[in-house]
């Protein structure tokens, strides 16, 4: 049997229990998964630094000295016992807090110790806690190389299996392994053609590298192999797709788009809006199935893009539907799109939860029927009562805020072709996210915003600034404009969240007293007919102000609102951020957006906040959010993380990305089925890799 198979529990200094703790922690089951458990991180160990010498901005040290002046202080779990090491040039105080009485029975105060750990200091005393120790008189292999750390879970850190444990663990399998138990799965001529190690070598370096040019080699070639295959499984989805899955022919353009386009566009498209439209039009005429995302900032016109798609396939005698993630912005879609389309004769519905009884019956006869052309609204259109006379399009927006799942759904509302799918979103997406979240669609990009615009001014203020920034709000109502407050919503405690909406509504209140000023208040627990008569209050431009949650993140188009209050920004992500801040700016005149915080901020709040301040540039925003949060599982359900890669980052390895994909391309273009004998270990590992996932990444 060869290692790879072994059973974690066989492996020396394991057992049965701690077994068990590494299967359900960190699905370890074998020697197999141990191998891929690779470090996040080196420390060099191949220099020893003289205690005297140190500073205090070391990170991990290398020290060599003799043990001396054991003490132990407190009572139960306060309890530590503490050495000094000296070595001639200075002492430090070494200390543990657990496993004291294993620590005090090995410490021989004759011997010389390596001792390794992180430093840090107390009392102007450097001191490490739970270092790493070792006999000088028996040197293990744990000296004078590039030491890998492992991240470990508390659960299984507390249970004595630290990095200093899977080192060993590690070093026991890579004794026993030998080259022909890990094969080549990589065609020859990309090893060549990339300068890449083989993968028995890659595997023993990555763990324990000599030195930093090995350790270069080794990831690298693990990096290309993990975004490579990850490429060929995309490209396959998107080869079978078009090969297998026959489209609907839309092969004229149609009478509604040309009458609509010729007689009724009130203002010219932008160039990008043409371009994107010839882009659909070609897919929708093309007999494959369209799967294409359409991707641009905040304002740029997407809504009018999706609106000539529809045309296209009411043209054909489809039927088309758009579904949002909020009734507000369903709702807003629905009001904008009927309102244009009603002058060429087009039945244009809404359908959400609060659509019930005799009027959701009576819609869901005539969407059946097909008299009516185009269905807008939420997550009800998911539901199996909606039935369509013939689907051919079906959009989605702000794509990212729906479920695989519901997605999935719409697959079934037909009983020809699939519709063609066209999934928009206003935060535009880094190159490196889209070759891989979405690599199996084409997209397209709308990069230019309608003339006029003015750039909106992003300003970061603290809570000791407001009585300034009730100053800037009169001087913005002064001149006839609009303001929104907006406070963060978040599920867990939805409840605070509007205890502090409604004391930030009192706190308005005073400072803008009625009749002068008039205020409405949106949020998500309010009844649809007084949300939509508050929110219409403030769109007639009746309300000055409006004090809301997230639901206006988006959907709301007031042209006169030209000042965005964030309250609580830091508990905001960027892309959230992004959109609130589109609410504004959507006239001519001189828009900003203010972000309220409090003064303690995290790291990662205060790159948030400085980036919104310094940026509006969509694409530079997604980027920054991207390295914050990770794009999400490309194949199951996942939301956030790093699509279960475990060395490649998209933040920073864009280069070996772009060649994994044009590599994995000219295969697919090759033998789509893999089924040349030079692609057959290519192929078997393919299909071991997650064998038991669900292939979500067909359903765009």
């Amino acid at each position: 049997m060869s290692v790879l198979d072994l059973a974690i529990e066989y492996f020396k200094g394991v057992g049965p229990v701690k077994a068990t703790i590494l299967n359900k922690e960190l699905n370890i089951t074998c020697g197999k998964d141990l191998l891929q458990l690779f470090p996040y991180r080196y420390v060099d160990k191949t220099k020893v630094l003289p205690i005297g010498s140190l500073t205090g901005e070391e990170d991990y040290v290398q020290l060599k000295g003799k043990f001396s002046h054991p003490t132990i202080q407190g009572q139960g779990r306060a309890k530590r016992f503490t050495v000094l090491c000296s070595d001639g040039t200075g002492s430090i105080e070494l200390i543990w807090f657990q496993g004291i009485k294993w620590v005090q029975d090995a410490i021989n105060y004759q011997e010389e110790y390596v001792v390794f750990g992180k430093i840090s200091e107390f009392n102007r005393k450097f001191n490490i806690a739970h270092p790493e120790m070792e006999l000088v008189s028996t040197p293990t292999a744990s000296t004078g190389f590039l030491a890998p750390m492992y991240s470990v879970p508390d659960k299984v850190r507390n249970k004595g299996m630290d990095t200093k444990f899977f080192r060993r663990l590690l070093r026991q399998l890579m004794d026993r392994l030998v080259p022909g138990e890990v094969p080549e799965i990589l065609p020859s001529y990309l090893l060549e053609q990339f300068r890449l190690s083989d993968r028995y070598t890659s595997f023993k370096a990555i763990h324990f590298p000599v030195d930093s040019d090995q350790l270069t080699l080794a990831r690298n070639r693990l990096k290309f192999e993990e975004l490579f295959f990850l490429q060929l499984k995309i490209l396959k989805y998107k080869a079978r797709r078009q090969q297998q899955i026959q489209g609907l022919v839309f092969s004229v353009v149609g009478d509604s788009f040309n009458k609509f386009y010729g007689e009724h566009l009130a203002f010219s498209l932008t160039e990008a809006q043409k371009r994107v439209i010839r882009e659909i039009r070609k897919d929708m005429g093309s007999g494959n199935q369209m799967n294409r995302l359409l991707q641009g900032d905040v304002g740029s016109g997407k809504t009018i893009v999706a609106l000539f798609a529809m045309l296209i396939a009411i043209g054909n005698d489809y039927q088309a539907c758009l579904v949002a993630p909020t009734e507000i912005l369903a709702q807003q879609h629905f009001t904008s799109i009927e309102a244009l389309v009603k002058v060429i004769g087009l039945q244009v519905a809404f359908l959400s939860g609060s659509v019930k009884g005799k009027a959701r019956k009576q819609l869901l006869q005539a969407l059946e029927s097909g008299s009516i052309d185009i269905l807008i609204g939420t997550h009800a259109l998911f539901e199996p009562t909606v039935v369509f006379n013939k689907l051919g399009l079906a959009i989605i927006d702000e794509q990212h805020r729906f479920g695989v799942k519901q997605r999935a759904t719409l697959w079934d509302k037909t009983d020809v072709a699939p519709p063609h799918i066209l999934v928009m979103t206003a935060t535009p997406i880094p190159r490196t996210l889209a070759m891989t979240v979405y690599g199996d669609l084409d997209i397209s990009i709308i990069d230019e915003l309608p003339p006029g615009r003015k750039p909106i001014r992003t300003v970061h203020m603290f809570e000791n600034q407001r009585l300034r920034l009730f100053g800037r709000m009169k001087e913005e109502v002064a001149k006839g404009r609009q303001i929104y407050v907006v406070y963060p919503l978040i599920e867990e405690s939805e409840k605070l969240d509007l205890i502090d909406l409604q004391r930030g509504y009192e706190a308005i209140l005073r400072e803008f007293p009625m009749p002068e000023y008039q205020i409405s208040m949106v949020h998500g627990r309010m009844k649809s007919v007084d949300k939509e008569y508050e929110m219409q209050r403030f769109v007639k431009g009746t309300a000055q102000i409006m004090v809301a949650t997230t639901v206006i993140e988006v959907g709301v188009n007031v042209p006169n609102a030209t000042m965005m209050i964030i309250e609580h920004a830091e508990r905001f992500g960027l892309s959230q951020l992004h959109q609130l801040r589109g609410r504004v700016g959507r006239g001519g005149d001189q828009s900003f957006c203010i972000l309220m915080t409090s003064f303690k901020l995290t790291a990662d709040s205060k790159l948030r906040i400085k980036t919104m301040c310094e940026s509006e540039s969509g694409f530079v925003i997604a980027e920054a959010d991207l390295k914050l949060r990770g794009p999400g599982d490309l194949e199951g359900t996942q939301q956030s993380g790093l699509l279960g890669l475990k060395l490649a980052d998209l933040t920073k390895d864009g280069a070996i990305l772009a060649a994994a994909r044009e590599s994995a391309q000219r295969i697919i273009d090759e033998d789509p089925e893999l089924s040349m004998l030079k692609y057959a270990s290519m192929k078997r590992y393919l299909m071991q890799l997650n064998h038991d996932i669900r292939d979500w990444g067909e359903i765009s």
